[in-house]
C-alpha cells in the first residue's frame, strides 16, 4: 500500500445485497493517484480488517472531498461506522480466476484447485461477475464425479463444522422443485419426539417461492448462532434454523445467491451443496427425498437413478450414510405455496386437523419412518407405524412448539391482505398441473420476500371441477403484486389443465 491517504466513511444507507460496493468521488485524490475507475476491484482496510469491494464512482456532491461510502453489507463486514478512517489499495490479481477459464475450456479441476476457488469465494474475493462465471462453467453436466467429490470436500473445509456428543446424527433433505413440499418441520418434530438427534439447518428459497427457513421464520426465529443452535438441540433433540446464520458452508451461501439471480440449479453443484452442508452440520445418517415429475426439478426415473448413484458415491467419499427416496413429483404437495401458507399446512398436519392436507402428511410420515428405521431403535418395516403414533398421539406437535419456543417465539401464520380467486373456465377432471408455472405465480405475488404472499391450491390431480369452481387463490401484500401475478397467469396456457 504505497498510498496511505485515508478516507472518512460516510453512511449512505445503500443496500447492494451481498456484494461489497465502495463509493468514491471521481475527483478523489485516491482515485486519481491510483488510477481507479468504475468497477475496479479494490481492497478496503480498517484497523486489522480488510474486505474486497467493487468501486462505484460518484460525480455529484453526494460525497465531500476526503469521504467514501460503503454498501450496508460491506460496512458490516468491515466493522466500520460513520466517520471511521479507511485506506483503499489495489487488489492483486486472483490466481484462481485462471482455473475457471481452464474449466470453461473443458479441463477437469483437481481438488487442490477447487479448494483454492472455494477459499477465494468464501473470503469474498470474487465479484458477482466472477461468481457467475464459475457457476456457468460448472453447471449442466460439466462436473465429473471426481470434481463433485472435490467440490463437496472443499465446501466442507470452507466453513465451520459442528460436532455433537451423540454417535448418530440424523438429517433429511428434499432436492426441491415441488411447490408446497414442506415436510421438514413435520419430520423433524416426529424424529426429535422419538428421541433421535436431528439438528436441521435449512436454506432459504433459491429459485422457489419458499425454502424451509422462510416458512419457519414465519413461526419462529431461524437466525441463531452456533451456540444458540446447540443449546436448542441439547434441550429438544432438534432445531430448525437457517444454515447461513451458522456459517456451515459459507461459499455455498454466496453461490446460492448468484444461482438465484441466474435461476440455475446445477446437478453437480446441488449434490456438493447438499452433502457439504450435511457433513458440516455433523450429520451421519441422511434421508434424501427426490421428487420426480414432468415439471419437477428431476423429470424422469432415469435422471433420478443417475442422481442417486452420484449422491451415493459422493456421500461415501465424505463419510455419510444416505438413503435416497424417489417420490411423486407430478403435482404440488399440500395446499400452500409461499412461507405463511406453507406454515399453515404444517401446523394443520401437526395438529391432526380433519382437513389437513393428506398428501403432505403421508409424505412426511414416509420420510420420518425411513429416518426412524435408520436408527437402531426401530426395526425394518415398523418406521411408519411408529411415526404415525408420534404424530397422531400429539407428541410431534408438542415437540414442534417446544422447538419454536426454544428458538425464541411461536407466532401463528396469517393470510395476506389482498387475495384473488382463479376460477375454472370449463368442467371436467384436472389431469395436469404445471409446478414450475404455479410456483412462478406465487413468486410474482411476492413470495418469499413477502412471507404472507403466495398461492393456495384448491385442486389436485384427478379432482372433478365444475365451470366457475375456485382452482386456486393468489395472496399478496400489495394490490400491484396481485395484478402482476394475475398478468402472468393470463398469458400462460393451462397452468392447471382440465379435460
Amino acid at each position: 500500500m504505497h498510498n496511505h491517504k485515508t478516507l472518512k466513511i460516510k453512511n449512505l444507507g445503500i443496500d447492494t445485497y451481498r456484494e461489497n460496493i465502495i463509493y468514491m468521488r471521481s475527483d478523489c485524490d485516491v482515485c486519481l493517484s491510483e488510477g481507479f475507475t468504475a468497477l475496479t476491484r479494490v481492497v478496503v482496510h480498517f484497523d486489522n480488517e480488510s474486505i474486497i469491494a467493487t468501486l462505484n464512482v460518484v460525480y455529484n456532491e453526494l460525497l465531500k472531498h476526503g469521504e467514501a461510502g460503503l454498501s450496508i453489507m460491506a460496512a458490516q463486514r468491515l466493522g466500520v461506522s460513520d466517520g471511521d478512517a479507511i485506506i483503499v489499495s489495489h487488489l492483486q490479481p486472483i490466481a484462481s480466476i485462471g482455473l475457471i477459464r481452464s474449466k470453461m475450456y473443458g479441463n477437469e479441476l483437481k481438488e487442490t484447485e477447487l479448494n483454492q476457488i472455494i477459499y477465494d469465494i468464501s473470503t469474498g474475493q470474487y465479484s458477482n461477475i466472477e461468481l457467475a462465471a464459475f457457476i456457468t462453467a460448472t453447471s449442466g453436466n460439466h462436473l465429473s464425479i471426481n470434481e463433485i467429490k472435490g467440490l463437496t470436500r472443499a465446501m466442507v473445509r470452507s466453513g465451520k463444522n459442528l460436532e455433537w456428543d451423540n454417535q448418530s446424527i440424523f438429517d433429511k433433505h428434499c432436492i426441491g422443485g415441488l411447490p408446497g413440499n414442506r415436510t421438514t418441520p413435520i419430520v423433524i418434530s416426529i424424529v426429535a419426539a422419538a428421541g433421535l438427534t436431528i439438528p436441521k439447518t435449512s436454506s432459504r428459497a433459491i429459485t422457489s417461492p419458499a425454502g424451509t427457513a422462510d416458512t419457519m421464520e414465519v413461526m419462529t426465529n431461524v437466525e441463531l448462532t452456533m451456540e444458540q443452535m446447540k443449546e436448542v438441540v441439547s434441550r429438544e433433540n432438534g432445531c430448525l434454523v437457517w444454515g447461513g446464520s451458522v456459517s456451515l458452508s459459507p461459499a455455498d451461501d454466496v453461490l446460492i445467491s448468484v444461482e438465484k439471480a441466474l435461476d440455475i440449479d446445477s446437478e453437480g453443484q446441488m449434490i456438493a451443496s447438499v452433502l457439504s452442508k450435511k457433513k458440516a452440520a455433523g450429520a451421519t445418517h441422511v434421508v434424501i427425498d427426490i421428487p420426480v415429475g414432468s415439471t419437477a426439478k428431476v423429470r424422469t426415473k432415469e435422471n433420478a437413478n443417475k442422481l442417486i448413484s452420484h449422491f451415493e458415491e459422493v456421500a461415501d467419499a465424505v463419510g455419510l450414510q444416505i438413503k435416497c427416496l424417489v417420490t411423486d413429483g407430478s403435482q404440488p404437495v399440500g395446499r400452500g405455496i409461499g412461507p405463511a401458507l406453507e406454515a399453515m399446512d404444517v401446523l394443520s398436519v401437526l395438529r391432526n386437523e380433519n382437513n389437513a392436507p393428506e398428501d403432505l402428511k403421508q409424505r412426511a410420515l414416509l420420510l420420518a419412518g425411513e429416518l426412524l428405521e435408520f436408527s437402531e431403535n426401530v426395526e425394518k418395516g415398523k418406521g411408519i407405524s411408529k411415526a404415525i403414533k408420534i404424530l397422531e398421539g400429539g407428541s410431534a406437535y408438542t415437540k414442534f412448539i417446544s422447538i419454536c419456543e426454544a428458538q425464541g417465539r411461536f407466532t401463528e401464520p396469517e393470510f395476506a391482505a389482498f387475495s384473488l380467486d382463479i376460477l375454472a373456465e370449463q368442467s371436467g377432471i384436472i389431469n395436469e398441473i404445471d409446478c414450475r408455472k404455479l410456483a412462478k405465480v406465487a413468486k410474482l405475488s411476492g413470495a418469499p420476500k413477502s412471507p404472507k404472499a403466495g398461492v393456495l391450491l384448491h385442486s389436485h390431480l384427478g379432482k372433478q371441477v365444475i365451470n366457475g369452481d375456485v382452482l386456486f387463490t393468489i395472496y399478496a401484500e400489495a394490490q400491484g403484486e396481485l395484478n402482476y401475478a394475475l398478468g402472468y397467469y393470463k398469458i400462460q396456457n393451462n397452468i392447471i389443465r382440465i379435460k
